[in-house]
């Protein structure tokens, strides 16, 4: 008997992986995987090949039914009026809109007359907190640099030409399922700007979209792009599980009857919750390129000291998350500092004492999104003649991972959430030293999942879902490879905390 065939797509930083699914049982089928360049600029088109060659290493999606797109978030996307992409993708991890979040948080915070928003709610006598509570209430997180909106702003104040050929804005997993809809051809003259679609998690990462209303606030939008924001083309937010488009039968969907369908997509870190069949008060960590702990709620997350981003999740709730930029790339500086591989690593960090007798790292290597200090470097502390060795120096490093996730951690745990489950995923929870340290560090136990492309899992598990027409998505096991327990060390963390400040 035949089964149904779906794609589970991750356009992540650094790679494409395509994951062909049978509908059903979440049963991996075939997988396919290609690399993105490297840096925090990117031609799109470099997806597009990674996409292409992704689906021929998983045996092409001409038996596809449907297929979604899980993508890294905020990646600023511009098109202009053939649907060319005008110049190189700002990502997420692009911190030279840093001045350009300051000033759109300066704009709402110039009314001083009153320190009371629409609704009653009470803001800061301080002008620039009061401008970041006024963006939190708008749209549920104040920009930072790695947000669409500041990529925008600085591209209206840096490169007016460009700016000036704004046709549409979009995010990688926009722009990607858009091309695999066989959009996005300049050659053929008919651009089909008004075909591009999102959904609710990746628009909420954007600071011009409110999930709480679906709805995009182009005001906000005007503050970069002034009377051009009411014209430029947004793509439609479909609802987590609305079918978007009939796929390019050259692409996907080929021999199925009717096509391959594809589905609204998504943000990465929503995937990722999807993937793992996440439900209210779990909260996820993901120790990959960033670093990023995220919870489900039933409600808006409106975290008025702003450190919290106020996301939509795949499925209807919110993705309250704080983000750090460094993730498990802290333990890639321990390897080429000390000359080791990832088990040299855990070897040497096995050797030293809880707290690296006294040595601290605070691992802010390409500058920090929580907490918001996009021009700080990493900095050791507390070195002394007797404590430099190898060893301290491996646990510093291990330790200041797990350290600045408890500090996204302990914030999200400020907005009310009481921790159900705790799920370790990424590439860093792969490290025995990460696994050996997580509940000492975190405070709590730690479900480890089997390792797995959670995001590519998620998105098709979502593509599944569109087929079904049903309530929720379908039922896939998660299989939990280990529990990891231990007595919770706040020593760490607190010498942690008085060197961060």
């Amino acid at each position: 008997m035949s089964r149904t065939l779906v794609a589970g797509i991750d356009t992540s930083t650094q790679s494409c992986k395509v994951r062909v699914t049978d509908a059903a049982s979440g049963e991996l089928v075939r997988f396919g995987k290609a690399t993105h360049p490297k840096g925090t600029s990117v031609n799109p088109q470099a997806w597009w090949d990674a996409f292409l060659h992704a689906c021929e290493e998983a045996g092409g999606l001409d038996d596809v039914s449907a297929l979604s797109v899980g993508g890294q978030q905020h990646g600023m996307v511009l098109l202009d009026a053939n649907g060319a992409v005008i110049r190189d993708a700002l990502l997420w991890n692009d911190t030279r809109s840093a001045p350009n979040a300051d000033r759109l948080i300066e704009e709402l915070g110039k009314d001083r007359h009153t320190s009371m928003d629409a609704e009653g709610q009470q803001l800061s006598d301080d002008s620039a907190l009061r401008g970041k509570q006024r963006w939190v209430l708008a749209v549920g997180s104040s920009p930072v640099a790695s947000l669409t909106l500041t990529k925008v702003d600085w591209v209206a104040r840096n490169e007016a030409d460009n700016a000036g050929r704004i046709a549409a804005i979009c995010l990688p997993h926009d722009w990607l399922s858009w091309r695999i809809a066989g959009h996005g051809d300049v050659q053929n003259g008919d651009p089909h700007l008004d075909a591009l679609f999102t959904d609710r998690s990746d628009a909420s990462g954007t600071a011009y979209f409110d999930s709480s209303k679906n709805e995009y606030r182009r005001d906000l939008l005007a503050l970069a792009l002034g009377d051009a924001a009411q014209n430029v083309r947004l793509p439609r937010v479909l609802a987590p599980h609305e079918r978007g488009p009939i796929a390019d039968p050259k692409i996907a969907g080929k021999n199925v009857p009717g096509g391959c369908v594809i589905a609204p997509g998504g943000g990465d870190n929503a995937m990722a919750s999807l993937g793992l069949s996440m439900q209210v008060g779990d909260i996820s960590i993901s120790l990959g390129t960033s670093g990023v702990a995220a919870a489900i709620s039933p409600v808006p997350a409106y975290d008025m000291s702003t450190a919290v981003t106020g996301f939509a999740d795949a499925t209807g709730h919110w993705l309250p998350l704080a983000c750090t930029i460094n993730g498990s790339r802290i333990l890639d500086a321990a390897r080429s500092l000390l000359e080791v591989d990832y088990d040299g690593v855990a070897q040497l960090a096995a050797q030293a004492r809880s707290g690296a007798d006294g040595v601290t790292l605070i691992p802010y290597f390409d500058g920090e999104r929580t907490p918001n200090r996009p021009q700080a470097r990493g900095s050791l502390h507390g070195l002394s003649i007797e404590n430099a060795t190898r060893a301290n120096i491996a646990r510093a490093f291990v330790e200041a991972l797990l350290c600045s996730q408890r500090d996204c951690l302990e914030l999200i745990k400020g907005l009310g959430v009481d921790p159900r489950r705790i799920l370790l995923i990424g590439g860093g929870a792969r490290s025995s030293a990460v696994r050996n340290y997580a509940p000492q560090i975190l405070g709590h136990d730690v479900l480890l999942p089997r390792t797995d492309e959670y995001v590519a899992i998620g998105a098709a598990r979502q593509a599944a879902w569109v087929l079904t027409h049903a309530a929720e998505p379908p039922q896939w096991p998660v299989d939990i490879e280990q529990t990891l327990s231990g007595a919770a060390d706040e020593q760490v963390y607190e010498q942690y905390a008085h060197w961060r400040g």
